[in-house]
């Protein structure tokens, strides 16, 4: 059965869901997103149990739909990151990591996409040359030993001295040929990790890094406040304006970002949560020790 083509809407929202630890997260991040904006959400969704579906399309104008399946949910979360593009029904989508909390409106982001073809965030290591979070351990030489762009050379990934390694938490993008080659490009590129993961962690900021610079799309680069991570906020100095987009895990959040997603449903639900559900505090697929390598052909 051929399947009908993919309606797009305007403008919309899409995150991922793979498994039970980010349950929670989900739940939360979908509150915050509805107490600013009434954008159609997509969630791309994998083994969490149909029983509990209805726990987020609870808020109104949420779509789940099937990401691309393996029993590592790391590898799956990457897969479907991969898959953004081809699962978002919108012409202008943001996609944010299910651990965000919006703090306000977003729709200068939406606007932006008139002019440019993706927004982004640095990573805070931002320099190719310092981005030993991409890198395995090998043995007892420590990753910070280890000279990372030739490694990263090595393998094939197009990058250089110039490549700069952006967050995948918190991306922007319209519809449009040169996207749709960026993100063909970072499911190749993810493939040569998958291939070498004697050396590499199954990151997706190296393979997201690579197909910038292989398609070099038209680019503007956010401000920290727009994907903050609140683990690394001494990395980011003083900021100019209120962070408005707050990448960190629920359990972990300051009471004001959870005061934004509080309401009677939410509180009720995490009751329950705190008994029946796990969270990412205790998440061991989180840790670098835990993220073992993966065979190429899961």
């Amino acid at each position: 059965m051929v399947e009908p083509p993919m309606t797009i809407a305007e403008k919309g929202f899409i995150t991922i869901l793979t498994g039970l630890y980010s349950f929670q997260d989900c739940v939360h991040f979908i509150a915050s997103v509805r107490k600013f904006h009434t954008e159609p959400i997509v969630v791309l969704i994998d083994r969490v149990p149909i029983l509990l579906h209805p726990l987020l399309t609870v808020f109104g104008n949420v779509i789940l739909k099937p990401a691309p399946s393996n029993p590592n949910p790391v590898l799956a979360s990457r897969l479907a990151k991969v898959a953004l593009y081809q699962s978002a029904p919108f012409e202008k989508t943001i996609y944010f990591d299910c651990d965000i909390c919006l703090l306000a409106n977003v729709d200068e982001i939406f606007e932006s996409l008139n002019e440019v073809d993706l927004l982004i965030t640095r990573d805070v290591r931002p320099n190719i040359r310092d981005a030993v979070n991409l890198l395995r351990p090998q043995g007892d030489r420590r990753v910070e030993e280890v000279d990372v762009l030739p490694t990263l050379q090595a393998v094939g990934l197009p990058v250089n001295e110039n490549t700069v390694q952006y967050n995948g938490g918190m991306m922007a993008f319209k519809r449009n040929a040169l996207v749709e080659e960026l993100f063909n490009k970072f499911g190749k590129y993810l493939q040569i990790v998958m291939e070498n993961q004697e050396r590499l962690l199954l990151k997706d900021q190296g393979p997201f890094a690579a197909a910038i610079e292989a398609t070099q799309p038209k680019l503007q680069v956010l401000p920290p406040t727009y994907n903050f991570l609140s683990k690394w906020k001494d990395a980011y100095g003083e900021l100019q304006d209120p962070v408005k987009v707050l990448h960190c895990t629920y359990p972990m959040r300051p009471q004001h970002a959870k005061n934004v997603t509080r309401s009677l449903y939410t509180r009720v639900f995490d009751r329950v949560a705190r008994y029946l559900l796990p969270n990412q505090v205790n998440n061991p697929w989180r840790t670098r020790k835990a993220e073992k390598p993966v065979s190429s052909e899961n």
